[in-house]
């Protein structure tokens, strides 16, 4: 039953630390500040028997609070985040430094605690009772403001952190639902393309054959012809399928292009990049799309960039794909991200180049040939449609 208790509920704050990335017990790592509650035997030459029973009996308990505050449903917090607190303010009068240490705990649980005004109003509640408390208890005056200070600052820092997580939350929403409209979009298209295609030289093929079988018996070389006709009409429709289908992944960079902006957006970089794509075979389009996802990233995650952006153009027979910002520059060495780069460039017969000179941005920049069948086998040019648009 006790190992029920402190099992990790899907919805509690240990799951939502799992869920972006961090590791569940990470939490754990706070309580070595629990060392102020034995301070007095610090500050003090000696602490009396009542300091003694009181930490030895409070001390199990405030790890069972805070533990349970961490792996229970986050609905429940408040209700361990204030035992703490009344923990705290019971041992007040015995162990002055461990009841504010576990007044200060409680305010960095309170800062989770229900929607945002109730967690402002209970972390002041819980201050303010701490105020009354001590002044009860003959404080001095400075003393207690500075815990309650610090108090506050821990609950509010904790409190940050969760309008942040919020908005990441928020974020990642937002980025999947341009996602999802993009794709939408793309199968809406490819639904009109295979309609306008298929609907009338289906019918057309349809009517020739059935043409040719009443001509069969009375005239066969013109029931040749209608065969003939409809065989080419096949073969037409045949290569504007094929066309179609290579056209189906044409929207992948623009899509990309749109979640990079979104991306960036979230770490205050200011994307610069053409609404109208050249038209690229669908080869390079796929290889160009991961090729971006994974410089934006290392832009988001490392470069400390205000400013980023990218360029598609062919020139003289030759794609040329530039990816820049105004970062920290400076990379010594090539991880994996870059890695994984070069070798998706080199699948493409192209060549990656990166110019990364310290405190004057990184700077990517992508060759890939082109020969005539590419140009033949691209579709027509786009803009990035109103969907992926609303990243920005």
């Amino acid at each position: 039953m006790a190992a029920s208790w402190f099992a990790m509920a899907p919805d509690s704050l240990a799951a939502r630390h799992r869920a972006t990335g961090k590791h569940r017990y990470l939490q754990m790592f706070n309580l070595i500040w629990a060392v102020w509650i034995f301070g007095d035997l610090i500050f003090r030459n000696t602490v009396s028997d009542g300091w003694v029973l009181a930490t030895c009996l409070s001390f199990p308990v405030f790890l069972s609070l805070y533990l349970l505050a961490y792996f229970q449903p986050i609905h429940r917090i408040a209700i361990y985040a204030v035992g703490i607190g009344v923990l705290g303010m019971v041992i007040l009068r015995w162990n002055n430094s461990g009841g504010a240490s576990y007044v200060i705990f409680s305010c960095a649980y309170l800062a989770f605690a229900g929607s945002v005004r109730t967690a402002l109003v209970f972390m002041c509640l819980m201050v303010g009772s701490f105020l009354i408390e001590a002044s009860l208890q003959g404080w001095p005056l400075p003393v207690m403001i500075t815990m309650s200070i610090m108090a506050l600052a821990v609950g509010s820092g904790n409190f940050l952190y969760r309008l942040n997580a919020e908005k990441d939350a928020e974020l990642k929403l937002s980025h999947d639902e341009v996602r999802r409209l993009a794709a939408m979009a793309e199968r809406e298209r490819i639904g009109r393309d295979l309609h306008d295609l298929l609907g009338h030289t289906l019918s057309l093929i349809a009517l020739k054959l059935e043409l040719s079988r009443r001509l069969l018996d009375r005239d066969t070389d013109a029931a040749r012809r209608e065969m003939e006709d409809a065989e080419g009409v096949a073969r037409h429709a045949l290569a504007e399928v094929r066309a179609a289908v290579t056209g189906i992944r044409a929207t992948g960079l623009a899509a990309e292009l749109a979640s990079a902006k979104l991306l960036l957006n979230s770490s205050l970089v200011h994307l610069d990049y053409e609404n109208t794509l050249p038209a690229l075979p669908a080869r390079v389009e796929a290889g160009l799309a991961l090729v971006l996802r994974e410089a934006v990233t290392n832009i988001h995650r490392h470069a400390r960039a205000t400013r980023a952006s990218v360029r598609v153009e062919w020139v003289e027979g030759e794609l040329r794909f530039v990816i820049a910002d105004n970062g920290k520059g400076g990379m010594a060495t090539e991880g994996n991200g870059l890695c994984g780069m070069r070798e998706r460039v080199r699948a493409l017969g192209g060549k990656l180049v990166v110019e990364s000179l310290r405190e004057r941005g990184t700077t990517l920049r992508i060759t890939v040939p082109l020969s005539n069948e590419d140009r033949l086998a691209a579709p027509m040019p786009q803009a990035i449609s109103d969907e992926s648009r609303l990243a920005s």
